[in-house]
């Protein structure tokens, strides 16, 4: 059963410095420029075979198609090793 949307505002709320430090660490790792974008959510999965969380980084470079990188794993267990693996196995 999926938390109440009240649950999930205060968990995003709670979240925000740390999708903030993995969004400055991801962009630095992936090399991005000034004017590139990137978002970071993290979202619960109810496929099976699914994490039941996961992080997606949503790349926003310029003049390239817009890329979703997904690492199983909540935010804050993020590395930098699987950052440059999602962006390794990601859709060009």
């Amino acid at each position: 059963m999926f938390p109440s949307l009240k649950t999930l505002r205060a968990r995003a709320r709670d979240q925000a410095p740390g999708r903030q430090a993995l969004a400055a660490r991801a962009r630095r790792v992936l090399a991005l420029a000034e004017e590139d974008v990137l978002s970071v959510n993290e979202i619960a999965c109810a496929d099976p075979g699914c994490p039941d969380v996961e992080t997606v980084i949503l790349l926003m470079r310029a003049r390239l198609p817009t890329r979703a990188l997904t690492i199983g794993k909540p935010v804050e267990a993020v590395t930098d090793a699987d950052i440059v693996a999602a962006d390794e196995g990601a859709d060009p």
